[in-house]
């Protein structure tokens, strides 16, 4: 079984300016190329899951989605990091489907197309709904990302790049 670490996208891979959907917008978080390098050095998958209810509202297209995503997977790319998937919502809460986090079809999904011990993976957000997705897949490991503290997750920090010291193996 593979081991993964699954990331919101907005908030945790770049800088969350509600509803990023062209290239020129997009911000990479800082220090986010050296933690995904320090997962990806011990062996996790890296797997976006990302709301884009942006989408389903009409502010962009599934197409707009997807030539940011493939420039993001370049990107990252170049910095050597290698993105195993990225999983998608494209629903507005309204919708009520199962993808959408703290739903946990996506990552359900992944852990069923990779391979995933759910026990040695981790989930992290910057939101409560990618805490809570994760716990609903049954990933104990979890780590929140902001300035505010939630007890539900397993760790708390204020920085992407403090989960270095807490993923170490």
């Amino acid at each position: 079984m593979n081991k993964a670490i699954f990331l919101d996208r907005d908030g945790i891979i770049n800088v969350d300016k509600a509803y990023v959907s062209k290239i020129e917008d997009f911000d990479f978080c800082e220090g986010i190329f050296e933690v995904l390098k320090h997962f990806q050095s011990l062996g996790y998958l890296l797997i976006i899951v990302t709301n884009q209810s942006g989408i389903g509202r009409g502010y962009y297209t599934q197409e707009d989605f997807d030539t940011l995503t493939a420039w993001i997977l370049a990107e990252l790319k170049k910095e050597e990091i290698n993105i195993h998937a990225v999983y998608h919502c494209p629903h507005s809460p309204e919708d009520r489907c199962d993808c959408r986090k703290p739903n946990s079809k996506m990552l359900q999904d992944a852990i069923k197309e990779f391979d995933i011990d759910v026990k040695k993976s981790w989930m992290i957000g910057d939101k409560l709904s990618d805490i809570e997705a994760g716990k609903n897949a049954h990933i104990d490991n979890t780590i929140f990302v902001n300035s505010a503290a939630y007890t539900e997750a397993k760790h708390n920090v204020k920085s992407i790049l403090e989960s270095i010291n807490i993923v170490k193996k």
